[in-house]
This record gives C-alpha cells, structure tokens and sequence, in this order.
C-alpha cells in the first residue's frame, strides 16, 4: 500500500511515519499543503493522510483540489478540529473519513485498513510506452503479455517518469521521491538504477527510452509515449 502524509507537527510526523511504514509498503511524509497536492499528482497513492492545519494550503483547499483534478485515492483527515460542522465540511470536501487529535494509533491503523478496503479502485489506469504497459493500480509492468520484474525503487522511478513525460524531472527532485531528504546516498546512486531500468526495458540496438538530459535530469522519449 502506497501512503501519502501530510502533516507538519514533527513529532507527531515522524511518530506516524515510523508507524506506517512498519504497517504498510512505503510511505512519503510532507511538511505543507502544497508538497501533499504535488506528490498526490505526482505519484499513485491508496490513502492520503491530511493534516487539516497546514502551511501553504489548509488540508481543506488540498482535498477539494485533488477531487476536482480527478484523483481518488482514499483521504483521511487527521486535525485537532472536532466541532461538527468542521466533520462536515471534511467530508463534503471529499475526504473518505475523520479522525480526531488526540487519537490513538491503533484506531488511525484501523481507520486507515478500513478506507483501503471500502474505496472502490478506479477504472484500470494504464501508462503505455513503446510496447510496454504500467499498470499503476497493479503495480505490474508488461511488454506484451509478459511481465518484467521491477523492484520497488525501479517501479517508482519508472511510474514517475512516465507519469510526467512531458517535462523533464531534475535529479534533485528524483532523489527526493526516491530516497527522501533525510536518507544518504551517494551521487551515483541514481544513474545506477536507471541503469538498471534501462536494463530490463531496453531492447537491443534501440535508443533507450529513458533519456539522459545532461546536468539536469531524465525523461522519457516523447516519440515512444
């Protein structure tokens, strides 16, 4: 299971993280309004934890924009407010459910299991490039009817890539998706795995369809999107 959380209180951040992440398969933790609205576009998530009280963007402004653009990912609310009508407009915002600070960490785990298996999974999206197909629900790639083993890390660069094929994503937003701000590696790590990718995608004789933007980034090749 993919999670996004949003939630600026450090403690309380890094507490929930730690937890997801022990719970779940991987887990992306944001500071601010805007950072949630921008991974949420970015990558596949099943549920969004929203802090209601956020720099940038409240939580609020972030649910109804993510519903308006069309993304149905699973979204709790996570806030201090706890009078009834600050529930309803939550819920009427788009959110899926509503949990209360103080909570405990159990019922936010159950709250969060509960979303997951009541959220109707939206029409199959598939990325299509050249002759392969990324299943973003299923996580599976295929050239045609056969599947190509990815490991995590070469599944969320892949899915970012295609994702945004339109523009080129720098390294330093890639290392921060891949590896996040706080993890060190080293600076080859990056060209390491698309090296791999390219591996295991590429077919003999033929440009890579991962293209290397010099002192900048990598993109896909728009004539095989």
């Amino acid at each position: 299971m993919n999670i996004l959380l949003a939630e600026d209180d450090v403690r309380l951040g890094k507490l929930v993280a730690r937890l997801l992440q022990k719970e779940f398969h991987r887990v992306d933790w944001v500071k601010n309004g805007k950072e949630a609205y921008d991974n949420a576009c970015l990558l596949t998530y099943d549920v969004i934890i929203l802090d209601w009280m956020m720099p940038g963007q409240d939580g609020l402004t972030v649910c109804k924009r993510l519903r308006q653009k069309g993304i149905q990912s699973g979204i709790l609310f996570v806030t201090a407010k706890d009078a009834n009508q600050n529930i309803i407009s939550g819920l009427d915002s788009g959110a899926d459910d509503y949990i209360v600070k103080p909570f405990e960490l159990n019922e936010l785990l159950a709250r969060i299991r509960a979303i997951s298996r009541r959220k109707e999974k939206p029409i199959e999206e598939v990325i299509t490039l050249a002759d392969l197909t990324l299943n973003l629900n299923t996580h599976v790639l295929k050239r045609n009817d056969s599947i190509i083993e990815l490991t995590k890390k070469e599944y969320h660069l892949l899915e970012l890539l295609l994702r945004n094929h339109n523009q080129v994503l720098t390294r330093e937003l890639l290392f921060e998706k891949l590896w996040g701000y706080d993890t060190e590696v080293s600076d080859n790590a990056l060209d390491a795995l698309v090296k791999l990718v390219r591996k295991k995608i590429d077919l003999p004789g033929v440009p890579s369809l991962i293209q290397n933007i010099r002192g900048i980034g990598y993109k896909v090749r728009h004539s095989d999107v």
